[in-house]
């Protein structure tokens, strides 16, 4: 089943290769989407795929590369699928 996940990540969590892991790890997971930084020290990112990818990407997030500090991660889940073809990074 296909499913999209809008996040948001708080920490520390730009500046320790955030955003270069997660788009390994989707690459890698079959993920399509984008990630990037929000001018407010956050990470914003969409994971469309399969519900299992989309998941485990979400774990990834909650735990990120070993110099983040992440505190806090905010998933809205949305309806919208199938808007994107490959992942990238904003």
């Amino acid at each position: 089943m296909l499913v999209r996940a809008h996040v948001f990540v708080e920490g520390k969590v730009q500046g320790v290769s955030f955003r270069w892991m997660t788009f390994t790890k989707a690459q890698d997971m079959q993920v399509n989407g984008w990630i990037r930084n929000l001018f407010d020290g956050r990470v914003e990112a969409i994971f469309e795929g399969e519900q299992k990818a989309v998941t485990e990407m979400i774990a990834f997030c909650r735990k990120g590369p070993l110099e983040a500090r992440v505190t806090r991660v905010q998933v809205i889940w949305e309806n919208n699928l199938e808007a994107y073809s490959r992942f990238e990074i904003h």
